[in-house]
């Protein structure tokens, strides 16, 4: 499974930095979520969905069966 905080972040316009503001998640944390080097947290998935405006199911792109 695919967490899709970039295409979210993207489609919100908003840079690493100012989704780190947002977030209050660190820009080296939000990068490795993004390149999926790490799974993010629950509390961080809520609020990446919250800053940019997304539901935090669209955050995950279920694998085709």
């Amino acid at each position: 499974m695919q967490i899709l905080t970039w295409q979210a972040r993207r489609r919100a316009g908003l840079t690493l930095t100012e989704l780190e503001a947002l977030t209050g998640i660190g820009k080296t944390t939000l990068n490795n979520i993004e390149n999926g080097t790490v799974s993010p947290r629950l509390d961080q998935l809520e609020a990446i969905a919250r800053a940019t405006g997304t539901k935090i199911t669209d955050l995950f792109d279920a694998p085709n069966k």
